[in-house]
């Protein structure tokens, strides 16, 4: 059972381009899923180069253009998976797009750590890069129908949204718990640098328990007995393998406004359920607000970036423990967001929210409306 992917028209928008098309994203979100499915529409004949096999990676290790010529031979389409993998992918990259003219070039890289750094200057100009994350509710509203996604939104809070949990709904915990052991944080510990697996693992739970708070980098230091810069690398980490993403604090100055901190959140709530070991139902949760608040913010960040929105997200906090869970500023307009799981629950924004943010528009968002 496939999910019809938001990207795909974006993708067929621009397949005749002339550029390169680069996906990133997490593993088994469906990147080379989605890519062979285009590829077979649009060019059944394409030329699939797999940068998890050693052969290939061998293959094309500092290649020239007479030998990608040769391997490369009548075929317009050249598909090449975690493309981050094979050596200097940038400049052969380079080479095909610019020296193979009729050669189409689609790259998929599980991580930003290594790909960014390969191909931002080599192909500058010359690419669309798209990033693909978990199924968004969208897609999984269009493929089930709006009331029965309804239905299933508290498996989601619990199991997320990615495509085998999706699809194996009697093995989510396995799937789960197999995602989140090494294979998801491959990249990190092949290309960043990591010597101690077992505080990246430490660091996760850490995190896991503190979504929807605010994290201090000098507290997980000394908690996990390490220097602050390695949190920092840490984390930075993360985020470019898609597992988390921070808030920053929006601020004008104001005297009694927090300026500092950051929140982190996750990608996927059935990864961050899974790094703590805790799939009990929403209903016996204490953590059941943060559940919620940690889903609708990583659904506005899916959502944005399948739009090319151009704004910004933060969360706000005053000294007087006034506190908005989600701002979005865009063309000079704020956007604020509070997220209670429970309909009766009731919620008023701040004066100084109206006073020092202008135009703003304000709602609470509900389990009930969503």
């Amino acid at each position: 059972m496939q999910y019809s992917r938001i990207l795909k028209s974006e993708i067929y928008a621009e397949w005749n381009s002339g550029k390169v098309i680069i996906i990133t994203g997490p593993r088994q979100v469906g990147k080379t899923t989605l890519l062979h499915q285009i590829c077979k529409e649009k060019d059944p004949k394409y030329l699939f180069l797999n940068g998890d096999d050693i052969e290939i990676r061998n293959l094309l290790f500092e290649i020239s253009e007479k030998e990608l010529v040769k391997i490369i031979g009548n075929k317009t389409t050249v598909f090449i998976d975690e493309a981050q993998r094979i050596h200097n992918i940038g400049l052969t990259s380079k080479i095909i797009h610019d020296r193979l003219p009729t050669v189409r070039l689609l790259l998929s890289g599980s991580s930003a750590i290594d790909i960014s750094s390969e191909i931002n200057e080599p192909l500058t100009g010359r690419k669309w890069e798209y990033h693909l994350y978990p199924i968004s509710w969208s897609e999984f509203k269009d493929k089930n129908g709006y009331l029965e996604a309804k239905k299933d939104l508290k498996e989601r809070l619990i199991y997320g949204m990615y495509p085998e949990v999706l699809t194996s709904p009697d093995n989510q915990r396995r799937v789960l718990t197999e995602l989140t052991g090494s294979y998801l944080y491959k990249d990190i510990l092949e290309y960043g640098g990591i010597r101690k697996p077992e505080v990246l693992e430490k660091l996760l739970v850490s995190l896991a328990l503190q979504i929807g708070s605010e994290v201090n980098y000098n507290e997980l230091a000394n908690s996990l007995m390490i220097d602050r810069n390695t949190i920092e690398n840490y984390i930075i980490l993360l985020e470019k393998a898609f597992v988390i993403f921070r808030l920053n604090p929006l601020s004008r100055n104001v005297r009694n406004e927090i300026n500092t901190g950051r929140k982190i959140y996750f990608f996927d709530n059935g990864i961050r359920n899974a790094i703590i070991s805790d799939f009990k139902p929403i209903e016996l949760r204490i953590d059941k607000g943060y559940l919620w608040e940690n889903f609708i913010i990583s659904e506005r960040i899916k959502k944005h970036n399948y739009q090319n929105w151009y704004g910004k997200h933060y969360f706000w906090r005053t000294y007087q423990q006034q506190e908005i869970d989600l701002i979005e500023e865009c063309n000079g307009a704020f956007y604020a967001f509070e997220f209670k799981y429970n309909p009766k629950k009731n919620q008023t924004f701040s004066k100084n929210i109206y006073k020092n943010y202008e135009p703003i528009e304000t709602e609470i968002i509900n389990s009930r409306k969503f």
